[in-house]
């Protein structure tokens, strides 16, 4: 049994790394990172660390000039300031039923080309890392129940019935996530879950905010909030 896993290098894909690790051994996992044009390779960073850490082959993909077009303000090409605040907060004062940081089905092409990795590098599973908290509000709709299921048999179809999809945290809660994480020992220091790219996490867009919640609901303390409070 070989496992893909799509590792953007945040909270939610590293734990969704270290499970599959953990659960089918290091030399049965691959992990593929995307760029898709962000103001950012933080988190590409991070997930070479990552993948470093525990030792696996990391697959890297360029897929910008997909999302040329859009006007997500996590693009390198949007003149959008990223939000700050909760994603609750956004959806109330947005025009829109989504969010600005959606990148427009984005998951939906990040497991399209995983399916077609998957079939070469002879994966029988796709792992990512969405969670209910994403798809709250329909902040992130790519990150739903339905959305996974019906991907999942697309590329069950597609594949001809050899590759699977499991998003293992689909119906948790970052908190939950941390909590695994935590009892695997994963390296968060590791890992970058900020929209901005400066030298320490801000603290203040949702991504930080959500994240800097998950731990202490677990009664701990995000290990880059105690890298920022150093500086």
């Amino acid at each position: 049994m070989k496992i893909l896993v799509l590792l953007s290098g945040g909270v939610d894909s590293s734990t969704c790394l270290a499970l599959a690790v953990n659960k089918y051994g290091n030399e049965n996992v691959v992990a593929l990172s995307s760029y898709y044009g962000q103001k950012h390779t933080k988190e590409l960073e991070s997930a070479r660390k990552i993948a470093n850490y525990y030792k696996v082959e990391l697959i890297e993909m360029n897929l910008a000039k997909i999302f040329a077009y859009s006007d997500c303000s996590l693009l390198s090409h949007s003149d959008k300031d990223i939000p700050q605040g909760t994603y609750d907060e956004q959806l109330k004062n947005s025009d829109s039923e989504v969010i600005s940081t959606y990148v427009p089905f984005r998951n939906g092409l990040f497991l399209s080309t995983a399916a077609s990795i998957a079939l070469s590098k002879n994966c029988d599973i796709i792992y990512y890392g969405a969670h209910s908290d994403d798809v709250a509000g329909n902040a992130y709709p790519d990150c739903s129940f339905e959305f996974n299921e019906s991907m999942n048999l697309a590329i069950w179809l597609g594949s001809g019935k050899k590759v699977k999809i499991e998003a293992p945290f689909v119906g948790l809660h970052k908190s939950d996530i941390v909590k695994k994480g935590l009892e695997l020992n994963l390296p968060y220091e590791l890992t970058w879950s900020c929209y901005e790219g400066e030298e320490y996490s801000c603290g203040k867009c949702a991504t930080c905010i959500d994240r800097e919640k998950a731990f202490l609901i677990n009664n701990s303390v995000d290990p880059l909030v105690k890298i920022r409070e150093a500086k």
